[in-house]
């Protein structure tokens, strides 16, 4: 795992993440038993250590500034991407992980515990048939949908003045066509991969804060 230290290392300074030696070897820790679990289960098409550094740790990793509030639910989180890394470099704030395939949620539950992080759950649902008592302030996707589609199916359950956060891997013009709600389009450098990376910000207008009930 040198050789993942090291891309990991390095790509943390250049993201600007002084993370301390415990999140460092979480995270390390989570690839290795993706890396494993992926033989029999498939979780990722991401084969070795050393890219799945790149493209699933570093790639997480390089929205968390745009990451606001305590309470985050990441939406069709997988293989817990990009939630895990997320929860590993923010031990303060809370974070849900939301998928319907139970293979993947049963990784991401042994990930937890084996991880030990107690800002972390996973829950097996349809986004559409998620009914949290309490919005959140930050919706995260990764390779998820189109914009539409996910505004349409995550719009019950953010937080007055939540945001969501789409990862895309390239700027579509047509999917912010007509769109009302407050767009923001952020390219996303992610170290070690060259491919382009976007993050849309999407601030709702005019939603309702979810209450118990």
């Amino acid at each position: 795992m040198d050789r993942c230290r090291k891309i990991l290392s390095a790509g943390l300074e250049a993201l600007a993440l002084p993370l301390t030696e415990v999140q460092i070897e979480q995270l390390l820790a989570f690839i290795k038993l993706l890396e494993k679990w992926n033989k029999t289960y498939n979780l990722t098409a991401i084969r070795t250590l050393e890219d799945m550094v790149a493209l699933h740790l570093l790639d997480s990793l390089a929205i968390l500034p745009h990451i606001t509030g305590q309470r985050i639910i990441d939406i069709g989180t997988g293989a817990g991407l990009p939630g895990i890394p997320l929860a590993v470099c923010l031990p303060d704030a809370s974070f849900m992980l939301l998928d319907s395939n139970a293979k993947k949620t049963r990784f991401v539950q042994q990930a937890i515990l084996e991880l030990k992080l107690k800002n972390a759950r996973i829950h097996h649902s349809r986004v559409e048939d998620y009914q949290p008592e309490l919005g959140f302030d930050t919706i995260t996707t990764r390779a998820f949908a189109s914009l539409p589609i996910i505004i349409g199916l995550t719009s019950h359950l953010l937080a007055k003045n939540g945001i969501v956060l789409a990862m895309k891997g390239q700027h579509n013009a047509s999917e912010l066509a007509g769109m009302s709600d407050e767009i923001t389009l952020i390219p996303i450098h992610v170290p070690g991969v060259d491919a382009e990376r976007y993050l849309v910000r999407i601030q709702s207008t005019g939603n309702e804060e979810i209450t118990s009930g």
